[in-house]
Formats: C-alpha cells, sequence, structure tokens
C-alpha cells in the first residue's frame, strides 16, 4: 500500500510542477512564507535539541550501547563508513555551494553587516560552516540512529513508523504508521529528484567549462539518461560492492582536488581562515542556533538558516535510513562520532578550502567572482579554478567529483526508497529498485524541461515541518529504548555479580569442609553468563 499510494502522490505532485509551474510555485512560495514565519522558531529549537541530545547519550552512560546487539561486528571499514556517510548525506551538495555560499553572503551578509566588508566576510564562512556542520549532520544522526536500533536491536522493518513504536504503541504498524511512510516516501522522492536536477545544471555548467559544450536542455537530459544508467548498475550491485566502490573512489578525489587548491591557492590565507572561522563559530554555536530577528524586518535567517535547516528535517528520513543500513555493530557514541563530528570536520576543511580561496580572490585577487554569481551558483566553482594554475585540470576533476557524487546520492537514494516502500525487512526486492529508479529520473527530467524544480523544492520545505515534529517524539523514543536496554544490562550484570559472589563463597566453603578444616571436596563449577 505504502508502495503503491507513494508512486501516485508523486506522480500527482510532479504533474502539477510540470504542467502550471508558475501558479503552483507562487502557491508553495506563499505557504512556505507562513510556515517559515510562523514555525521557524521550531525547526531551530528542534535541531538545536537533537545535537544537545545526542552528545548526551553519546558521552553518558548510554554511549556504550552497540547498534545490532553486545556481539555485532560492523558490516564495513570505517573509512568505507565514513565514505558512504559523506557521500549519501552531503556529497554533491559541498561541491554545489563551498564557494558560490560564502561569495553570496560576503555579497548579502547576515547580522546587518555592511556588505563586502572584512566583518561580512567573517561572518559568511561562520555561516557556510553553521549551515553545514554539526546541526544537519545531528538531524542525519538522530534518524539514523533510531532506524538502525529498531531494526538490528528490536527486529524492525527499517521503516520510519518503526521509531514511534515506543510512543504509539501498536498503531505504528496501522494507518497512522501507513501515513508516516508514505510522507517520508513521497518527501525522499521529490527532494532526491529537485537535488539530482540541480545538480545536473551545474554538471552542464563544467561539461561547457571543460570542454565547451552548450548547457541547454539536450546536455542535461543527456546527463541524467547517463548517470541513471550509472546508478542502476550501482544500486542492483548491492551496498558491499557499487556504491561502497564509488564511494571510496569518491572520498579520494575529493581530497585530491581540495588538497590541489590548497597547494596551488592562498594556503597561508586558507589556513588561517580555517582557524579563525572554527574558533568563531564554536564561540557563537549557541547564538546562532536561535538565532531569528523578530526585532527587524531582515529575512536572511529564514531565507538561508530556517530554509536549511527544514530541507535537512525534510532528507532525514532517506539520509538516515542509509545511515542505519550501514552502520550495524557501532557503538551509539562510534555512531554520534562518526555521523555529527567527523563529517562535519571535513566539511569545516572543505568551506575552508573552497570557500576561503574564492574570497581571497575576491577581496585581494580581483577576480570578478559576483559577475559569475549572477550568472549562477553553479558557476562560481569554475570561476574561481579560472583564477588557479592549471585551471582546466582542477574543472576536469571536479566535473568528474559532481558526476560520480550525482551517482552516489541516487544509487543511495533508490535503495533507500524501495526499502522505505517495502514491510519486509532486508533488502528490497529488485523490481522496486528499478521502479524507482526511473521515476527519479523522469522527475528530474521532467522538472528541469517545465522550470518546477523551484516549486518542488519549496513543497519539501513546507513537508518538514510534520518531520519537525517527528523528530522530538523520535528523541523520546531513543532515549526510552536506550536507556532501557541499558537497565537490563545493568540489572544482568548485578545478577552475575551476585552469582559470583555466591560462587566464591561455596568454593571457599568447599574448601574449609564445612568447618574451616581443608576439605576434599570437588570445586563447584562456575556460574554462567545468563
Amino acid at each position: 500500500m505504502v508502495f503503491r499510494i507513494s508512486i501516485a502522490i508523486v506522480a500527482a505532485l510532479v504533474l502539477l510542477a510540470g504542467m502550471a509551474p508558475g501558479p503552483f510555485n507562487d502557491a508553495m512560495q506563499a505557504v512556505l512564507t507562513m510556515v517559515v514565519r510562523g514555525a521557524g522558531w521550531m525547526y531551530l529549537l528542534v535541531v538545536f535539541l537533537a545535537l544537545l541530545f545526542l552528545l548526551y547519550v553519546a558521552f553518558g552512560r548510554l554511549g556504550r550501547l552497540r547498534i545490532g546487539g553486545e556481539d555485532a561486528e560492523p558490516e564495513f571499514s570505517r573509512t568505507s563508513w565514513l565514505a558512504m556517510l559523506f557521500a549519501a548525506g552531503m556529497g554533491i551538495g559541498l561541491v554545489f555551494w563551498g564557494a558560490a555560499e560564502p561569495v553570496s553572503h560576503f555579497l548579502n551578509p547576515p547580522e546587518g553587516l555592511q556588505p563586502q566588508s572584512p566583518a561580512a566576510a567573517r561572518a559568511a564562512m561562520r555561516y557556510a560552516f553553521f549551515h553545514w556542520g554539526l546541526h544537519p549532520w545531528a538531524i542525519y544522526a538522530l534518524i539514523g540512529l533510531a532506524m538502525a536500533w529498531f531494526q538490528y536491536n528490536r527486529g524492525g522493518r527499517g521503516l520510519v513508523s518503526d521509531m514511534l513504536e515506543p510512543v504509539i504503541g501498536a498503531r505504528h504498524q496501522g494507518a497512522l504508521g501507513h501515513a508516516v511512510n508514505i510522507a517520508a516516501v513521497v518527501a525522499t522522492a521529490i527532494g532526491v529528484a529537485t537535488t539530482l536536477g540541480f545538480g545536473t545544471i551545474q554538471i552542464a555548467a563544467g561539461l561547457h567549462r571543460v570542454f565547451g559544450i552548450s548547457p541547454g536542455k539536450t546536455t542535461q537530459l543527456v546527463t541524467i539518461a547517463v548517470a541513471f544508467v550509472l546508478y542502476m548498475a550501482s544500486s542492483t550491485s548491492g551496498v558491499e560492492r557499487g556504491i561502497k566502490w564509488l564511494s571510496n573512489f569518491n572520498l579520494a578525489l575529493a581530497g585530491l582536488l581540495m588538497l590541489a587548491v590548497l597547494l596551488i591557492g592562498p594556503t597561508g590565507f586558507i589556513f588561517d581562515t580555517f582557524t579563525t572561522t572554527l574558533g568563531a563559530y564554536i564561540n557563537q554555536l549557541v547564538v546562532m542556533s536561535l538565532r531569528l530577528s523578530p526585532f527587524s524586518d531582515s529575512t536572511w535567517v529564514r531565507d538561508w538558516t530556517v530554509f536549511y535547516w527544514a530541507w535537512w528535517i525534510a532528507w532525514a528520513p532517506f539520509v538516515g535510513a542509509f545511515i542505519a543500513r550501514v552502520s550495524r555493530g557501532r557503538t551509539v557514541r562510534e555512531f554520534v562520532v562518526g555521523v555529527v563530528l567527523a563529517p562535519s570536520l571535513l566539511g569545516f576543511v572543505w568551506f575552508s578550502v573552497f570557500g576561503g580561496a574564492a574570497l581571497q580572490a575576491l577581496i585581494f585577487g580581483e577576480v570578478d567572482l559576483l559577475q559569475a554569481l549572477a550568472g549562477g551558483y553553479e558557476t562560481v566553482l569554475f570561476a574561481l579554478f579560472d583564477s588557479l594554475p592549471g585551471s582546466s585540470l582542477l574543472a576536469l576533476v571536479a566535473l568528474a567529483l559532481l558526476i560520480i557524487f550525482f551517482v552516489t546520492s541516487a544509487d543511495s537514494a533508490v535503495l533507500v526508497l524501495a526499502s522505505m516502500s517495502t514491510d519486509e525487512a532486508g533488502d528490497p526486492p529488485l523490481y522496486k529498485r528499478a521502479v524507482w529508479g526511473v521515476a527519479v529520473a523522469l522527475i528530474a527530467a521532467a522538472l528541469l524541461l517545465a522550470g518546477g524544480l523551484d516549486a518542488l523544492q519549496n513543497l519539501i520545505t513546507i513537508a518538514a515541518l510534520p518531520f519537525a515534529v517527528l523528530m522530538a517524539l523520535v528523541m523520546v523514543s531513543v532515549y526510552r529504548e536506550l536507556d532501557g536496554e541499558d537497565t537490563r544490562l545493568r540489572r544482568r550484570a548485578q545478577r552475575m555479580r551476585r552469582m559470583m559472589e555466591l560462587w566464591i563463597a561455596r568454593e571457599r566453603e568447599a574448601q574449609r569442609g564445612g568447618d574451616g578444616r581443608p576439605g576434599t571436596s570437588e570445586p563447584v563449577n562456575p556460574p554462567r553468563l545468563p
């Protein structure tokens, strides 16, 4: 039922966005404005609480608990695990925004700062760290931890509704649970297709920069068709082969590109930017986490921070389900460190390199990145490369990186969509992967042709509102589950200690012969773990 209804809803929404993109986008924009103004505070509060909650469970008494049980072993090496998390969670977004977002904030800064000033440059980097750092990964980690725990420790089906069982009881398998799963599948399908549509635009811009190919509709459609073949081949080969291999290769390629820009770009400036921005980010973390602008007419926080938070929340069922799929055998502490802290640090380095190089070129290098920004966010990265030695090679590597991130995001999404629309646990059937693979490609292509990407992007942001409430309920569910498991293990340890104490007393009694004299009784077998 979830599979059929989800497909029907997605088809209806795509038809609306494709046949009447203007009116549909206007309606979505009006609703989005109301949601952000009325509930923007809730997005900020829920995400900040999620971060605090994860730090509490990771570094407190619950951190030693293991996903899959005490004897579970990780299925993937730590390097492959981190590579898959990074590729599925943010890979293509970091490439898209790494140089473009700091330049955009420098031109239009937050907090009422003077545009194109030193203070605007500092704030631009600080908010780039903020938007791509601890908070979005905390959203993914919360949902991923919940789904992994219920799937591997409670024998669940790997569905979003399973996370609510401690709160709503058996209704998680009824109509309410079906509604939650359908909403998650629809949000994931449209969110992935929309993101891949924007990724296609940047790939087309890269093809134009490197090979001189026109970045028109034909190039975009061919890009989607080629990517479809690649991500379906990767998805059908399974997580253990295609997805893992592509993710490992892409992480290495991303590291190579980042190292190249670091070495041939303004190296000292980049390191100064990293340390300065990291200190400011840590110092103002709480203020930025809860900052709105009720006493002014500024919409900057709503346009950027609240929009980002809503977008990450809407993506959380997809990324969380994939993280859960590859995280069996990790302790809660290792899970939080690996999903929240490690990718955030990598993102900080990435923005320092590309954002720092872009700001240095713009402020001191007399490179007009603002003109590139006016031509579209997707052109800023390639305009930055024009100011560096070996620009053609850098652009070629970035283009390859974009394509592979495109494929790794899509193949992970196809696997998760098929899993979330299947009642049985384990890897979903091949035909469902094929259906969702075709659907994602057709949605992206149709929206590119009709110009409906912005409309559906706004729709997904609106859909994040009920998922924000879901996150609050998930925190309650996860705490109840982890606390219950910790209590069970502590009681078992207490029983074991009492049994050991009893055995030692009986052994000593037997050795004394019962009256203080050396005995000849056979030793009593020690107790076994229940």
